[in-house]
């Protein structure tokens, strides 16, 4: 007897494998950040500006930000479908920052997104802070306040990079 009813998205969950981000992942995970730029974000900020940021996040980028982030890919059926990136925030041992999450656009409502949040939660750069930050898109940030980031000093504005600034405070080894 079945305790809880299959879902999509329960299904879809269940069957993402999760590992770290390899180098010959870079451009597969560069063309699913992309795909969001062009098909999800621009509805926020424009297709002339989101094909500009495309043009800036080749396999190159990605490479630079997993050489000092924790990146994962999430795979499902052998196809990465997913990818998130937790730091040290500019080299802090209790400050961190999420970067980089991204879901195939079709694949979005699908609990992909929350397992990425759940593994980088589970990092050691997450464990060992006390803040973690996240530059959200304005597309996105609704996404992670269900996750208990806020505004950072409470105050809800775009930064210069058109980001809201969300943090979350934990103690140490959560």
């Amino acid at each position: 007897m079945v305790n809880e009813k299959m879902t999509l998205v329960g299904y879809v969950k269940n069957c993402i494998n999760v590992r770290r981000f390899e180098e010959e992942d870079a451009d597969e995970v560069s063309k699913l950040i992309v795909r969001n730029f062009l098909e999800v974000n621009s509805k926020d900020y424009g297709i002339a500006v989101m094909e500009e940021l495309a043009k800036v996040y080749d396999s190159g980028k990605v490479l630079n930000i997993a050489n000092y982030a924790h990146m994962y890919v999430f795979e499902w059926n052998g196809k990465i479908v997913g990818t998130g990136s937790i730091s040290s925030f500019w080299g802090s041992k209790t400050e961190s920052i999420l970067l980089t999450i991204f879901v195939l656009p079709e694949l979005h409502g699908k609990g992909i997104g929350r397992k990425i949040i759940n593994t980088l939660e589970q990092d050691e750069f997450y464990v060992r802070a006390t803040r973690i930050e996240i530059p959200a898109s304005i597309t996105a940030t609704e996404f992670y306040r269900k996750f208990g980031y806020d505004y950072k000093n409470g105050v809800k504005e775009l930064d210069e990079e058109h980001h809201y600034r969300l943090e979350k405070f934990k103690e140490a080894g959560q």
